[in-house]
């Protein structure tokens, strides 16, 4: 029997017994997934009674690889008879939550074998560290999920198949059947409203509505293999990942020191966990008073970042409204639509410059915008003048020709009468 090395995990040893012969020795040979037949023969026993997997599992990315089913359950493939081909080498059946850990580890923590794939090999490390790998390895919590509760067992797919479970927009589905298990949840003292909540929020309206991947899933947050929670002064730096100017804004004002010091809980403070919102323009001075007193000097300044954001938004409109206007004149708008980009701009960078609360900063950045702004409306009402004075200046062009249409119709009418 070939010897394999225990697995520490946790500081619990696996003994080797649970990992089946044939996975070893894919884990000593690395090309020797590529070099199996990728089709099942009709002698391989195993699908000849578990037919609702061989289906299952030739749709994965497992069965491409030649991997095979004796290689994760052992037993003779070969035999078929349940009580011989049970009972062949190293057979080991169905896998319980700690031994599907061992064994997917046993090939995904392996460098050799992972790098011809270009997949990382962290994932078990990762796992020993997060709250679902803490409860089962170290708790034997079998209610924390194992590989194969996320992975599935057989069809095992790429994250971007959008079949896969793992998929941006099937995580949390993937996530929800547990976590919306009120049973469940209620063991442990959790909610089961975040995926709702999550689906509502800008984040999940950008994701499910608007396919937008870049929005982020559960696991862009929680992690996946390593899943926990941000502790309050990690919040605005898992935030910075994708709000990467926003955060350095944040932490240049009073609110990054003081999340820093524990004091705020980052950027949740203000926009929620789940259920993150942009906070509107004018709902800034009521965000800011649920923690200041209303006559406070923090109260003040986030009265006064609303009134300049107020201002600028409709400003902005304005000028967007005042293009469309030229256009439908039929005035050339390339250059006042340069304008109005470059306002725009302005106009981002002061919700970004909003969360370092430098008024000085938002003042200079909202005269950008209005000064714009005011330009292209003034384009556009000169615009109007001349439209204007080029349907006065037609006035008498109209009125010689209705004279004229007058004059031939009456001298036509003669013209009749005289005939008869």
């Amino acid at each position: 029997m070939i010897a394999a090395a225990r697995f520490v995990i946790c500081g619990i040893f696996l003994a080797p017994a649970a990992l089946p012969l044939q996975a070893v020795a894919l884990l000593q040979s690395p090309v020797a997934a590529q070099q199996r037949d990728f089709t099942i023969d009709p002698d391989y026993s195993c699908v000849t009674c578990h037919t609702e997997k061989r289906r299952a599992f030739l749709l994965g990315t497992h069965s491409e690889r030649g991997i095979r089913c004796h290689d994760c359950h052992g037993g003779d493939p070969r035999a078929f008879e349940q009580a011989t081909a049970h009972t062949g080498p190293e057979y080991v059946g169905p896998l319980d939550k700690m031994a599907t850990v061992q064994l997917c580890s046993s090939c995904h923590s392996d460098p050799d074998q992972m790098r011809q794939y270009g997949l990382p090999v962290g994932e078990l490390a990762e796992y020993r560290t997060s709250r679902h790998g803490q409860l089962l390895l170290e708790q034997r919590d079998y209610n924390a999920p194992t590989c194969t509760d996320c992975h599935d067992a057989h069809t095992i797919l790429p994250p971007n198949d959008a079949r896969s479970n793992v998929y941006p927009t099937n995580i949390a589905h993937t996530c929800a059947r547990c976590h919306e298990d009120a049973a469940m949840m209620g063991e442990y003292g959790l909610g089961t409203d975040q995926i709702e909540t999550h689906r509502a929020s800008a984040h999940g309206v950008a994701l499910y509505q608007r396919q937008d991947f870049a929005a982020p899933t559960c696991v862009s947050c929680h992690g996946s293999h390593a899943a926990l929670p941000p502790a309050v002064t990690q919040i605005a730096d898992v935030c910075g990942h994708c709000h990467v100017l926003v955060r350095r804004a944040f932490y240049a004002g009073p609110h990054g020191r003081a999340a820093q010091s524990r004091d705020l809980p980052g950027c949740t403070a203000c926009h929620s966990n789940h259920g993150t919102e942009r906070i509107q323009p004018n709902r800034i001075a009521a965000t800011c008073t649920e923690c200041h007193e209303a006559d406070s000097p923090a109260a003040l300044a986030g009265l006064e970042i609303q009134e300049d954001a107020t201002r600028t938004t409709v400003e902005l409109h304005a000028a967007e409204e005042a293009i469309q206007a030229l256009a439908r004149a039929g005035r050339t708008v390339a250059d006042v639509k340069l304008r109005y980009q470059t306002a725009v701009t302005a106009y981002n960078q002061i919700s970004q410059a909003q969360h370092s609360l430098d008024l000085e900063v938002l003042e200079d950045l909202s005269r950008q915008v209005s000064s714009i702004s005011r330009d292209v409306r003034a384009a556009e009402e000169v615009a109007a003048e001349h439209r204007w004075e080029h349907g006065l200046a037609l006035i008498p062009i109209w009125f010689l020709a209705l004279s004229a249409t007058v004059l031939a119709w009456f001298k036509l009418r003669a013209l009749r009468r005289e005939r008869r």
